[in-house]
């Protein structure tokens, strides 16, 4: 029937991420770049990084997210051209000393690529966005940044999929198999040595989804999703330190979800972290900096919902790259 049909596509539309139309990530405070695009070109080098979640495991056709994102500072002039920035190359970004002397990046601009496909059931999603951003020197310790992304989003359904009781539905007959809409985020990042905050908006201009001539099925949007996110470092030794980070994702007509995380990490070799989201999972979460230009990070989703019935948690893998390293840190100084 031609109720079904909608229902389904419209129920699929929202599936990732506890209704909402943009995927998950929870390790968004690893790459905050995913949600903002005012992180873009934030590190001194070009930071690469590849992640793939499959969501709610065990789940038959659950969602599955992959992803790359890379940034990079615009220019020829490192962010830190003084050699004194540090003590020798592969000093420690994440130590306490390094921080008491920590200054602020000069005024420079930055851009980035963002390519992630989400995946759940018959649905398929496919976000292209370039983005700008031009960080501005507050001061000798504190730097703002404002940035805009655009691009688009290719949406398709798999209509052989879908089990209709009647197979010539007109709905399912005429219905277009993908639909693209323009894609516009905006979104501003105030950071220094030991805190950042910021706030974005995906799917800034909302647009009508249309896949079927017939304007009675066109009831599809995509809409505004708002992230707020901040955290702050606390060192409890030369070497040792504590993150504790929360993220707001507010999208009309749902309820707005709320994420806290814990990381605690031991200079610019490991970290370990845990995480809650409201009536939906808690988060085990760890990563390694294996090398100048490798790192690693994974987290396990315990489903704290009903799901827990028929799911076995959810996975998400990232896969990190340091390029042109030039001071050959192990780990971010403004990303953490």
């Amino acid at each position: 029937m031609r109720t079904i049909w909608l229902y389904s596509l419209l129920l699929l539309t929202c599936l990732p991420g506890q209704a909402q139309q943009r995927a998950h990530y929870s390790q968004y405070m690893l790459n905050n770049y995913l949600l903002n695009p005012a992180l873009s070109g934030i590190e001194n080098y070009t930071d690469v990084r590849l992640g793939h979640r499959k969501q709610w495991s065990g789940l038959s056709d659950a969602p599955q997210t992959s992803f790359i994102t890379a940034n990079w500072s615009l220019g020829d002039q490192y962010l830190w051209p003084n050699p004194l920035s540090f003590d020798e190359k592969g000093d420690n970004p994440m130590q306490r000393n390094y921080q008491q002397h920590y200054t602020s990046s000069p005024a420079h601009h930055g851009m980035g690529i963002l390519i992630a496909n989400d995946h759940a059931a018959q649905i398929n999603s496919t976000v292209l966005g370039i983005s700008y951003a031009y960080h501005l020197q507050m001061n000798g310790r504190l730097n703002l940044s404002m940035g805009l992304s655009g691009g688009f989003n290719r949406t398709s359904i798999n209509t052989a999929g879908l089990l209709m009781e009647s197979p010539s539905d007109p709905a399912l007959a005429n219905a277009t198999r993908n639909a693209f809409n323009p894609d516009l985020s905006i979104g501003t990042w105030l950071y220094g040595p030991d805190f950042f905050a910021g706030i974005s908006v995906q799917q800034l201009v909302a647009q009508t989804m249309v896949f079927n001539e017939d304007q009675q099925y066109n009831h599809s949007k995509q809409i505004p999703h708002v992230f707020a996110t901040a955290g702050y470092k606390v060192f409890f030794a030369e070497d040792f330190y504590v993150l504790p980070s929360v993220m707001a994702k507010i999208v009309t007509n749902t309820p707005t979800s709320v994420d806290a995380n814990f990381k605690m990490g031991y200079r610019d070799r490991a970290w370990i972290g845990a995480g809650y989201r409201a009536n939906d999972a808690m988060v085990a979460m760890a990563g390694v900096n294996i090398s100048q230009l490798f790192n690693v990070t994974y987290s396990y989703d315990f489903t704290a919902s009903p799901l827990n019935q028929v799911s076995n948690g959810s996975h998400e893998l990232v896969i990190g790259l340091l390029l042109n390293n030039v001071y050959k840190v192990f780990c971010p100084q403004n990303m953490w």
